[in-house]
């Protein structure tokens, strides 16, 4: 009876230890539930990960409104698929868990707890029912969720190999269906006509010049579809609650100061041109909202109570930009109406909540679509931080602006300015920087953007310098301490020596500290004061400069108490004495009045201008005499204080009875006690290391002396004689600047060969860049050639420079080349003397690629493209050098106008001012 001899292999694989099989008739029933929904799912997952794999591949987004849905799709059957699973899964355990393959139980305790992950996974990437914020955690349950699938299908074949057959041929149909779905969907995809990060066309400018705006598809765009703040709100309050106080909030109608300029502007066009369009200049950046829905040009449009007044730069009027078109400024962006996951715009509480699970499930589009590469540069802020005034504007020609970024590009904090007296260990790469700080926060967006494990944002509130709004506006103070805090120590105030007989070719008496000099009763003296930039990246001030008030407030108060000297001191309503020294720009219009109320369709030229650009230094001259009767000390405190509007602007907003009370800001000060007779006064030592108070000094001189000023340079060059006394090779390279402006060349070339040389030796860059400028004033043109281009070609980029983004030295190089070839004379040469040409035809032209409105480049193309035969493309440069080209006379004319008529101003625009602080007529 051999035959009927049991079977090991049979026994393992027959009944339970139980009764009934283990998938009974109702389990069947959730079995058949759970294999059509993860049938769907895998097509439907399949889809999505093919879209996933093409966008990782091609570094596209493909995503659309049918990818949405089936995303949302897929959300809806993962949330199906769960209470089969468990209703089965719990109900086939209790049968099989006794069954004899206990092979297969293991295996299906296994795959069990596997699908269970996987859905787990699910609703955790879903941050629906648990708020996933640890991007390592989410990012690990992603690839949980993406590879276990395949775990489970696995897990699920060895589970049968103890049942019945599995159709394999229904698994190949079902694989077959899912690559076909996903291949013929991605061919539709990727024929998706909306095209990222591209210039829209030119047709659209007819709806928005002189603004230099345009949309992607050349229409308007909805206003609600601009005005969708509170809907970025419910995942980013954070970052929403910042914005809600930024002067970026205030940009329009809904800005007191701005609604007066605006209205102005808008009114002086009107009656000119018979409509509003010229002040779309202004619109571009400050109007959004109105400006792209079209409601901008309407005459009568009410800047009042018309909702899109209010709205300011929206979130979506920045997110929303695709593209920046030119380094012109003038708001030259390409904007689009953004797509939305669905029911974006519902009003019904269910699709809304259906939408934002959609964006919180799956937000790699709405990043997409909202944060781009473009908005972590300094070009995506220049486009409304740079301005031009159009003949459109001002019906006379190209005026320049306001520019923070061509201050930010050339300077030594960006790591791409040549010239600047100063460089940081690290570039600075773009004004995020410094004016978007990274702030703990537990926005659906936040993550870690430093070394730290906090969640962090970028702060919406852009502190910087408008600390009128929100004292007009009456919000929080708690904003105006914010742009204190940002602003305070930004700069820096030294009290840095005297000189004898209130002369500015008086004695040196100093520096000060560690010791105050003795004062002698009826004697006069020079007080020098330094203000140096510390912490910015562009010209102090900059942005509204003609309206922007800051100013030195230095006292003189002897022993007992009574000022002795004054500047700076305010009238009952808040205006400053007019003779204190300002660090503004003062701009007059075409007739030789101040530019005073903010009327831009009137700018025309600058009396003076005496920002500081950065990492750089003013020296500022106080004379005073010591009373004959003075005992005891004299303490002289001075004060560098800001204000975001002067009062003559706000008696133009409010009417001529308006008390300037906007907060006022001491952004630096410092403080010298001097003894009257008797010995010096023993002091505190400077912070500031002297060779560097020396250099700030020498450089304030220098730059004034670059206005002509002659008697400057040599003070310049002693307190540079100083520097170079102590080692730092800082001293004989600013030697050669002082030599090359009085063109001195042997003696700046050997200051250049000390300043290589020195202990502490001068930066290799700036040393190659003088270098090159005195070989190319001594013809030595290939030397020069050399030095430029080593510049442009090595810059240490490991610390984030990048010279060659400096069009200055583009021009330089480009201009060395031209002179090059006019070297190579006769008609055996002519080759040569063209290749020399169209060379430098190829560096300004890439001088133009970062200034488009640079006149010395079109200048030179003019001629150049003349010797090359092109008659046309060096009209076309000639022509552009016309409109770039100040026109001097004019400007001359109205500095003489004002000159006359304004003492004070007239007074604070030569080139050597001395304050006196004891002035007849000074506000006490």
């Amino acid at each position: 009876m051999a035959g009927k001899e049991p079977n090991s292999k049979i026994q393992k694989s027959g009944p339970p230890r139980g009764r009934g099989p283990v998938v009974g008739p109702r389990l069947r029933k959730a079995l058949n539930l759970v294999f059509g929904l993860f049938a769907v799912l895998g097509v439907n997952s399949f889809y999505l990960a093919s879209v996933s794999v093409a966008e990782w591949k091609t570094g596209q987004t493909i995503q659309n409104y049918f990818y949405q849905y089936m995303f949302l799709a897929h959300l809806i059957l993962g949330l199906m698929i769960v209470l089969p699973l468990l209703w089965f899964g719990v109900g086939h355990w209790r049968k099989a868990r006794n069954h004899r393959n206990r092979r297969a139980v293991k295996v299906g305790y296994v795959l069990f707890f596997t699908a269970l992950v996987v859905l787990g996974t699910g609703v955790a990437l879903t941050r629906s029912f648990v708020e996933v914020k640890d991007p390592t955690v989410r990012g690990l349950a992603y690839w949980a969720h993406v590879v276990l699938p395949l775990i489970v299908i696995w897990l699920f074949v060895l589970h049968r190999l103890a049942g019945k057959r599995i159709k394999w041929k229904l698994a190949y149909t079902w694989a077959a269906v899912a690559a076909g779905f996903a291949a013929i969907t991605l061919f539709f995809q990727f024929q998706d006509p909306r095209k990222w990060n591209q210039v829209g066309p030119e047709s659209a400018e007819q709806y928005f010049f002189p603004s230099l705006a345009r949309t992607a598809n050349g229409s308007f765009i909805p206003a609600e579809t601009l005005m969708m703040d509170d809907y970025c709100l419910e995942c980013h309050p954070d970052i929403h609650s910042q914005w809600a106080e930024s002067a970026h909030r205030f940009s329009s109608f809904n800005n007191p100061a701005y609604l007066f300029s605006v209205r102005e502007t808008r009114n002086v066009v009107m009656e000119r041109d018979g409509s509003v369009k010229a002040a779309r200049f202004c619109a571009g950046c400050h109007d959004p909202v109105p400006f792209f829905s079209g409601l901008f040009d309407d005459p009568n449009f009410d800047d009042e109570n018309h909702p899109t007044a209010h709205a300011g730069i929206t979130c979506t009027s920045c997110h929303a930009i695709t593209h920046i078109n030119s380094n012109r400024g003038n708001s030259d962006y390409t904007i689009e109406e953004p797509l939305h996951y669905p029911f974006a715009f519902s009003d019904n509480a269910a699709l809304k909540w259906i939408n934002h699970q959609l964006v919180k499930a799956k937000p790699a589009f709405h990043k997409k679509t909202f944060l781009k590469p473009l908005h972590q540069t300094a070009e995506f802020c220049g486009a409304c931080h740079k301005v031009h005034l159009g003949e459109e504007l001002n019906n006379y020609k190209w005026i320049r602006g306001q520019n923070h970024y061509d201050s930010f590009l050339l300077s030594g904090v960006s790591g791409h300015g040549v010239l600047s007296f100063y460089y940081p260990e690290q570039a600075e790469q773009n004004c995020n920087g410094c004016h978007m700080q990274a702030l703990p926060s537990d926005d659906f967006g936040a993550r870690r953007l430093d070394d730290t494990d906090q969640l962090k944002v970028h702060d919406h509130l852009f502190p910087s310098a408008n600390t009128a709004l929100p004292h007009l506006l009456d919000r929080p103070r708690s904003v105006i301490e914010r742009h204190r805090e940002f602003l305070e120590d930004s700069l820096r105030v030294d009290i840095f020596a005297l000189r004898a007989d209130g002369r500015i070719d008086g004695e040196l008496i100093g520096p000060i500290r560690p010791n105050a000099p003795a004062l002698e009763p009826g004697k006069r003296y020079l007080m020098e004061v330094v203000v140096r930039t510390l912490t910015l990246g562009h010209h102090f001030t900059q942005g509204t400069a003609d309206s922007n008030e800051i100013w030195l407030d230095v006292a003189l108060v002897d022993g007992s108490g009574v000022k002795v000297g004054r500047s700076g001191h305010m009238a009952d309503d808040g205006s400053v004495d007019p003779w204190s020294h300002f660090v503004n720009a003062y701009v007059l219009d075409r007739e030789g009045n101040r530019i005073d109320r903010r009327n831009a369709q009137d700018i025309f030229v600058p009396l003076y201008n005496h920002q500081i650009p950065p990492g750089a230094a003013d020296s500022v001259h106080f004379s005073f005499t010591v009373p004959e009767d003075a005992a005891g000390e004299l303490t002289a405190t001075v004060k560098l204080r800001y204000r975001k509007f002067d009062t003559t602007y706000m008696k133009y907003v409010y009417g001529q009875d308006y008390v300037n009370d906007l907060p006022i800001i001491t952004i630096a000060e410092d403080e010298v006690v001097f003894r009257v007779g008797g010995s010096p006064n023993p002091l505190a030592p400077s912070p500031i290391p002297l060779w560097q108070r020396w250099n700030d000094y020498g450089i304030g001189l220098l730059r004034k002396g670059q206005g002509g000023a002659k008697g400057q340079f040599r003070q310049a060059e002693e307190a540079f004689a100083q520097v170079e006394a102590l080692s730092r090779g800082d001293g004989p390279l600013n030697l050669a600047r002082v030599y090359l402006r009085e063109g001195r060349l042997d003696d700046a070339a050997d200051a250049l060969r000390r300043a290589a040389a020195a202990d502490t030796p001068a930066r290799w860059w700036s040393v190659a860049w003088f270098s090159a400028m005195v070989d190319k004033q001594n013809g030595l043109l290939d030397e020069a050639l050399a030095n430029f281009k080593r510049i442009i070609d090595n810059a240490p980029r490991d610390r984030g420079f990048d010279f060659s983004k400096d069009y200055r030295l583009l021009n330089e190089y480009a201009q060395t080349l031209f002179e090059r070839a006019k070297q190579e004379r006769g008609e055996a040469n002519r080759e040569r003397r063209e290749l020399f040409l169209r060379e430098s035809v190829k560096w300004f032209e890439r001088a133009l690629a970062i200034d488009s409105e640079n006149v010395t480049a079109h200048y030179n193309l003019s001629l150049l493209y003349g010797q090359l035969g092109d008659a046309a493309t060096a009209e076309s440069h000639r022509a552009l050098h016309a409109k770039y080209k100040p026109d001097d006379n004019a400007r001359d004319r109205a500095i003489a106008r004002h000159r006359a008529a304004n003492p004070a101003a007239d007074h604070a625009a030569e080139a050597v001012v001395i304050y006196d602080l004891q002035r007849a007529d000074r506000f006490q």
